[in-house]
């Protein structure tokens, strides 16, 4: 990686733990930045790490020891793909690679259609309520997004709406210090090309002076960098137990 690649990893890391951080304590679970890592004090809601290194080359047993492995689904983003946490009882969940966007990069063209949303920041409890039950699909995790996270200065739950007002593509942006991360992009129907061009719009608007970051895999990844994201480091998802 070059050095801007490396800067960014850094600061997409930091970003990602700062959203992990908002979303344990809209559950009232408290979390600690330390100098290698921010690690939760219970156990984090369902899909956040109970960890995430911040720096290359974190000390692996110093990280578990911060760690509830007590009790099933502890987790550790290693933001980095630099540890091995297999004597501690982990394994691989999944592999990713960060994703960047310089700042004031020219969003996609929107294409009259479908994808033609109106998007906007939720504000109240039950546009938010709307933004999850859409987000979640059915899945059952719809209650995972709590009216705390309205009232974090630095988060910003994004929807994306039909003519006829309904919800139908999403994400979540964390303002840090020097850049914007987005997470949790989704489009009811057409995936995240659905979502991407009239979301990059807002988020020029939103943070014109501010690089977009995140992380994706798979066919998510192949999708981002269609809408003008360019990958960077890797990074792992590690689970404790079967």
């Amino acid at each position: 990686m070059t050095t801007s690649q490396q800067f960014l990893v850094r600061a997409a890391a930091r970003n990602n733990a700062e959203w992990c951080a908002v979303m344990c304590r809209a559950h009232g679970v408290a979390g600690e930045f330390g100098g290698e890592a921010w690690a939760a004090a219970g156990r984090a809601p369902v899909y956040y790490p109970d960890a995430v290194t911040l720096e290359p080359g974190a000390d692996p047993d110093a990280l578990v020891a911060r760690v509830d492995t007590g009790s099933p689904g502890a987790s550790v983003k290693d933001s980095f793909a630099d540890l091995d946490l297999t004597g501690a009882g982990f394994r691989v969940l999944f592999e990713a690679r960060w994703i960047h966007r310089p700042a004031g990069a020219a969003a996609p063209v929107r294409v009259p259609g479908p994808t033609d949303l109106a998007w906007d920041v939720v504000r109240d409890p039950d546009a938010l309520r709307a933004w999850a039950r859409a987000w979640d699909g059915g899945a059952g995790n719809a209650d995972l997004w709590r009216d705390e996270l309205l009232a974090d200065p630095e988060t910003f739950v994004i929807s994306g709406r039909s003519g006829d007002g309904r919800v139908v593509a999403g994400a979540v942006a964390t303002r840090g210090a020097h850049v914007v991360g987005v997470s949790n992009v989704f489009g009811r129907d057409g995936g995240p090309d659905a979502a991407w061009p009239g979301l990059l719009h807002l988020l020029g608007r939103l943070f014109p002076a501010l690089p977009v970051v995140g992380y994706e895999s798979g066919d998510d990844l192949e999708a981002a960098v269609r809408h003008g994201f360019e990958p960077a480091g890797p990074l792992r998802v590690w689970l404790h137990g079967g």
